[in-house]
């Protein structure tokens, strides 16, 4: 079984790549060079091919690097999706077997109800998810036709865990507000019934990769939406930093429009307080068997405690 993984050295990547390799699979990751390699015995297995879907020289030779790496049967995983029309056909062209695409569930838009299933119940607003969003359905209906090779795609929420700064109070994942959290400085929220978090470990993030090249026939054709067991309000979400950090962490709520324009004014990181991040994963239980092994609270204390490590805290 041989996997090729686009943009395997983040997040999602290096908790991935290992299952992988322990899988048994033969793992090639393309990588723009950027993130350095882990020093471990899976990682020592793993080819590393320098490569960017970037513009410039590097993009010059980006039909020719998948034209030289991929080959017939091979799985490929795109975690990166920059070019994912591209990446199919090139893939088609090298008989590759199955494809799997990372999006996210904000690509499914506002949600009207929740738990919310992989079907769009608004348009996205950010120009960026909503263009790959529909990409990933024009790629899905290709393979359904038996256009190409067969396709899954698998949208995560939020993703903390060990690897990365965690999501924090504002929206987004800056080391200096988890230093003001620490210090039990004030919180503002704002009023009104509390939005929904779902802080998912990357490693719960990455096992429905792993289970999709396990079972490619059970995936194909499939989009599926990975989270935590459950979600957190934002209210528990402080709460839950107060218990890490050690700490009572005082809540202050402000009217919306102060809390719009003055405390998060910018719209990605207020998406996480208008936007429920609470998606149904019945599917992807059912069809491949892929339970979340850490709640959100475990995720976050697993992401702060690899901070510590990396003295990032101070």
């Amino acid at each position: 079984m041989r996997v090729i993984v686009i943009g395997g050295t983040g997040h999602i990547g290096g908790h991935l790549i290992p299952m992988l390799v322990r899988d048994g699979a033969d793992v090639v990751v393309i990588a723009r060079g950027q993130s350095k390699v882990p020093d471990t015995d899976e990682w020592s297995r793993v080819g590393v091919e320098r490569g960017s879907y970037g513009g410039g020289d590097s993009n010059t030779g980006w039909p020719e690097l998948l034209k030289r790496v991929l080959r017939d049967g091979d799985t490929l995983i795109d975690i990166l999706g920059a070019d994912l029309a591209g990446t199919y056909e090139a893939a088609k062209a090298r008989g590759v077997g199955h494809v799997i695409a990372c999006g996210s569930v904000w690509m499914l838009g506002m949600p009207k109800r929740v738990p919310y299933n992989e079907i769009s119940q608004t348009p996205f607003w950010g120009e960026g998810y909503a263009t790959r969003w529909k990409v990933i359905q024009d790629v899905l209906r290709r393979s359904i036709a038996g256009e190409g090779p067969l396709f899954t795609a698998i949208l995560p929420p939020n993703i903390s865990g060990p690897g990365k700064i965690p999501l924090e109070t504002m929206g987004g994942r800056d080391i200096a507000v988890h230093r003001a959290l620490a210090s039990g400085q004030a919180v503002l929220l704002p009023e009104g019934p509390d939005v929904l978090i779902g802080p998912c470990d990357a490693e719960d993030v990455a096992q429905p990769f792993c289970l999709a090249v396990r079972q490619p026939q059970r995936a194909a054709g499939e989009i599926f939406n990975v989270g935590s067991a459950y979600a957190l309000t934002a209210g528990e979400l402080v709460a839950t930093y107060g218990q890490i950090y050690g700490v009572s962490i005082p809540i202050r709520r402000v009217p919306w429009k102060q809390f719009a324009e003055q405390v998060v004014p910018d719209a990605g990181s207020r998406y996480h307080f208008e936007a429920h991040m609470c998606p149904d994963i019945s599917k992807l239980r059912d069809r491949l068997g892929c339970h979340p092994r850490h709640t959100p609270e475990q995720s976050l204390w697993r992401a702060v405690a690899w901070m510590r490590r990396r003295g990032l805290l101070g």
